[in-house]
């Protein structure tokens, strides 16, 4: 591997990026990229944050995001490292792209094409198929102006975001999602399916902006993908670019707090006391605990205690990962992404995210990656997740998840056996489950949250915490907390607005050499 010398190190061109998830490892290879000699920290033992994987009994756990969407998001970040993309990761399309099952045993498959998608319409609903029509429309004109226009653009100051009010309000950006497909398609089925989208990034469909109805035209366009070998594999594939440029990757290390020299970020302490010094500092971590915790000796002038208290925050997640043994011939209906709709949609929602209250009923999202991936279990075998959103620590039910974790798994394996896996429980051979709890002590998440700050119209944009930190010189976000916001090609964009913002690498002083 190449060494970066001690003179280029010397040079101010030192960063050290808290946290080895997927914008964290990005902002690495963009800053790589650009000449500076990045050190990156991380507390967990491999690349990818929540990305990551663990493996149990021969089975891989793809612990968190599994679709990728808009993979040319991924193309240019490897492209503006020199590498290609697709010679180091193996992306697959899927179509369907996940199916839906209602508790009257009715089915929506989610599909690429325009006219698979009306087949699905008209077999559920055949009135809604010109109001799906219009849908569709709305969805191409709020991605021109919130993806096109907004998400790889920094947003750190207010007329980034008062120029495109005018466009938002002729969209209606004011209305929820659910509103928008609420006044598109009468069916409940087909509200839901238009809506729920912004569970994936922790919104709730009944409050945040129908700007996100963009994601049914990122789907359409661009389809939905899966890697082989899970985002992890992803992961790797970054953290190789990321020691090849001459970058250094520190796991088990924990860090304690940002250093500072009078306003400007000056190095990272870890809770062994290290200092590591840095000319710029790039945090990863959840926003909310870069300000409340490694800022927390340091006055704010926006992200107080206070305003932070005041945010609103994703909900939370209960994940049961299990193997099963014998069963890749069995549940043949059972594909890789399976969403089972609880019998409460708008209900369920309102007690997720508004009254914080842990309800008997549940929505599912199943994740099987062994269809198409045979590196996820062992031969003949199965892999499963099933991820439900619930409240996050703090809600008015104070939920104490060690001991309802086991009540609540039995609720899932009920609902699936009923549902979608008959028999299930004969062919478990080995599980884990991380609750709210487990985000908080793995991934420092406050609340315990699964995607950080809720995407709301006032939390997005300018009104979400800066990439160029407003609270000190030389500090920069990305990742979840901040613009564009959660999701796979969001924590990466933040990687591309942070690398528009990070200066030039200073040249090093040429040396004058006298004349013979």
């Amino acid at each position: 591997m190449e060494q970066t010398s001690d003179i280029a190190r010397s040079a101010g061109n030192r960063a050290v990026v808290v946290g080895a998830g997927l914008g964290g490892l990005a902002s690495a290879m963009r800053l790589g990229a650009k000449g500076w000699h990045v050190t990156v920290v991380d507390r967990i033992d491999s690349p990818g944050g929540r990305g990551s994987a663990i493996t149990k009994d021969g089975h891989r756990f793809d612990l968190g995001p599994t679709i990728i969407t808009v993979p040319q998001v991924f193309e240019a970040l490897w492209e503006a490292c020199g590498h290609d993309f697709h010679k180091d990761v193996d992306l697959r399309p899927l179509d369907p792209f996940y199916e839906i099952r209602w508790p009257d045993g009715s089915v929506f498959a989610a599909r690429q094409k325009t006219e698979d998608m009306l087949t699905e319409i008209r077999r559920l609903s055949p009135s809604d198929e010109k109001g799906y029509l219009r849908f569709l429309k709305d969805a191409h004109r709020r991605y021109v102006v919130g993806f096109e226009g907004m998400v790889a653009k920094p947003m750190h100051r207010a007329w980034e975001t008062i120029k495109v009010l005018p466009e938002f309000a002729l969209l209606r950006a004011d209305r929820s999602i659910l509103s928008l497909a609420r006044a598109r398609v009468k069916d409940e089925r087909l509200r839901m399916a238009l809506s729920f989208h912004p569970l994936f990034i922790g919104g709730d469909p009944a409050n945040v902006t129908s700007m996100y109805a963009l994601v049914s035209h990122l789907e359409k366009e661009y389809g939905v993908h899966y890697a082989v070998g899970g985002v992890a594999a992803m992961a790797r594939a970054m953290e190789k670019i990321v020691r090849g440029q001459g970058g250094q990757i520190r796991y088990n290390t924990t860090a304690d707090e940002i250093t500072f020299n009078g306003n400007k970020a000056d190095g990272l302490k870890l809770v062994t006391g290290e200092v590591i010094p840095a000319d710029i500092v790039v945090s990863n971590a959840d926003a909310g605990h870069t300000y409340s915790q490694l800022m927390r000796n340091r006055p704010k002038k926006r992200w107080t205690k206070k305003k932070l208290n005041r945010t609103r925050w994703s909900m939370g997640l209960f994940v049961w990962y299990f193997g099963t043994k014998g069963t890749r011939d069995k549940w043949k209906d059972v594909g890789h992404h399976t969403i089972l709709s609880g019998p409460r949609y708008e209900g369920l929602l309102n007690d997720i995210f508004i009254k914080g209250h842990l309800a008997d009923d549940m929505s599912l999202y199943v994740h099987r990656p062994s269809v198409n991936d045979p590196t996820a279990a062992p031969e003949g075998d199965d892999t499963f997740y099933a991820l439900s959103p619930v409240p996050h620590i703090g809600h008015a039910d104070n939920v104490d998840w060690s001991e309802m974790a086991e009540t609540y798994k039995a609720k899932v394996l009920k609902t699936l056996e009923d549902r979608m896996l008959p028999g299930l429980s004969e062919h478990i051979t080995t599980s884990e489950v991380f609750t709210p709890e487990t985000f908080r002590e793995r991934y420092l998440s406050p609340h315990g949250c699964g995607f950080s700050i809720e995407p709301r119209i006032l939390q997005s944009a300018w009104f979400r915490p800066h990439n160029v930190s407003e609270e000190a010189e030389g500090l920069y976000l990305v990742g979840a907390g901040t613009h564009p916001g959660a999701g796979l090609p969001g924590v990466v964009s933040s990687a591309e607005v942070l690398a528009k913002l990070v200066p030039d690498v200073p040249r090093a002083p040429e040396l004058k050499v006298a004349a013979e």
